[in-house]
């Protein structure tokens, strides 16, 4: 079992595991991320400050700290998410899809032939660079981690299917997002939200999959970790030096 297949079957089986956002698009800041000791971090080129042109070195930095690299692409275009699997992500966390339908054709990109439609090239670091031949390539497929959104009130309605799809491994709640297409922009508290919230991880759970979810704090774990969330996201690179940068200046400020 190779270390990706690993933390995959992780993920699957239930096993708490916390990452972190690497926002910044920087590499030394991925890199202090992996070292801190999260189990992965997701390379954000959603929202991040990186782009595509800089996701190599960042991949290459959370490899050299021991964590999985998981990386969120602008979009769920076929070219965009092989080009991620090609550099070598362990994972793909697909934003904004909300039907069975089109997240079935996003869990084929992951895939090379005949299970999916992810072109086949060899000498990549996402296939080893060169050392795994043609008959074992297919063994790549059920190493990649699958991540999808789970963003609208939509697509809460579809989540018990969307678990059921093969290759869907986790359902993450983006909460800003749920909560504004809910018509409750941030009140996370709301009966509603957090009814939406019971219904991802029980789709999620009723299929043999992980629900995750990004916390506001971290602190508020344990009341996710209760709803039955297993893949915690607990903060960004920016929101960290945001707050440790925050925290230093009231230390030093005198008072008065």
């Amino acid at each position: 079992m190779t270390e990706r297949s690993a933390f995959r079957s992780r993920v699957l089986a239930g096993e708490l595991t916390l990452g972190a956002f690497a926002m910044l698009g920087a590499p030394l800041s991925t890199e202090l991320l992996g070292r801190a000791g999260f189990d992965w971090l997701v390379i954000d080129l959603e929202h991040g400050a990186g782009t595509e042109a800089d996701l190599l070195a960042n991949l290459l930095a959370a490899r050299s700290a021991g964590t999985r690299a998981i990386v969120r692409p602008q979009s769920g275009e076929r070219l965009r998410i092989g080009r991620a699997l090609d550099l070598g992500a362990d994972g793909i966390m697909v934003p904004r899809l909300e039907d069975p339908e089109e997240i079935r054709a996003a869990v084929s990109f992951l895939r090379y032939p005949p299970e999916g439609v992810r072109g086949v090239a060899l000498v990549t670091r996402g296939a080893g660079l060169g050392s795994v031949g043609h008959a074992e390539v297919h063994g790549i497929n059920r190493d990649i981690l699958g991540i999808f959104q789970i963003e609208s009130g939509r697509a809460v309605e579809n989540a018990a299917a969307i678990a059921a799809i093969d290759g869907v491994d986790v359902l993450f709640v983006g909460p800003a997002d749920l909560s504004h297409a809910l018509g409750l922009p941030g009140r996370f508290d709301e009966p509603q939200f957090v009814d939406a919230l019971r219904t991802v991880a029980a789709s999620a759970a009723g299929a043999g999959k992980a629900a995750g979810i990004l916390l506001r704090a971290a602190t508020d774990a344990p009341r996710y970790l209760e709803l039955g969330y297993r893949f915690l996201g607990i903060g960004s690179d920016g929101t960290f030096v945001m707050d440790g940068a925050r925290a230093a200046l009231v230390a030093a400020r005198p008072p008065g």
